[in-house]
């Protein structure tokens, strides 16, 4: 049988994979209901959400895209997610039916490919986000890896960026040309709390704005 990826318009080859092996969606654990944000990571996770949904049009404003935060990554079949907390990819769009058990996580092998871009902000040592989980990403075929460590739990340099080669990470601008779409660090107040941030901004670096920013410089124009 053919498993054809989730967004059917896209442009893409479905995955072939025989019936008997053919996943017991059921047997995944998509929803652990554990909270393990802190104050600052659940403002960060939402700031980037935000600026995709009001800034940014994406290579090709017709193409159908999909980013999401705390979502779990299935890349193989009896191997649990990795969840970034924050992923881009491209030529898919989220599925609409949504309460169906196989359409609640981002799996590759339905969407038809992995995403171009995760990111994870930093909060303890513990999360392997410079080894491990580093590897997995690598693994999936991620081609884009930003690592946002703001206490400097695993280094001195807040900001790392790195590029898929010959299936490792190497380090790379904080430039994205398939995505169109860079970041940049941000010293100001964000709902409450201050800085610095990690933000989304165009190839010279201008920063994106959210859509509370959309709204009050329309409404500074009145």
């Amino acid at each position: 049988m053919s498993i054809v990826p989730a967004n059917a318009d896209a442009d893409q080859t479905p995955v072939f994979v025989p019936a008997e092996v053919v996943p017991d969606y059921h047997s995944f654990i998509t929803e652990d209901e554990t909270p393990v944000d802190n104050w600052y990571c659940e403002r960060q996770h939402r700031l980037l959400i935000d600026v995709l949904h009001a800034s940014w049009e994406g290579p090709r404003t017709e193409q159908p895209r999909c980013y999401a935060s705390d979502i779990g990554l299935f890349y193989a079949m009896n191997e649990p997610p990795v969840v970034p907390d924050v992923m881009i990819s491209l030529n898919v769009a989220p599925p609409t039916d949504w309460i169906q058990k196989k359409h609640r996580s981002y799996y590759t092998w339905l969407m038809g490919k992995p995403p171009e871009l995760a990111v994870d902000v930093v909060s303890n040592v513990e999360g392997g986000e410079l080894t491990h989980k580093m590897e997995h990403y690598a693994r999936i075929g991620i081609i884009y890896y930003v690592v946002w460590d703001p206490a400097n739990w695993l280094s001195k340099t807040p900001l790392q960026c790195f590029a898929l080669n010959r299936k490792k990470y190497v380090p790379c601008d904080p430039w994205f040309p398939e995505l169109e779409l860079g970041v940049a660090t941000w010293n100001a107040e964000y709902d409450g709390l201050p800085g610095p941030w990690l933000r989304w901004c165009d190839q010279q670096g201008q920063i994106l704005p959210t859509g509370l920013e959309r709204a009050d410089k329309l409404a500074a124009k009145l």
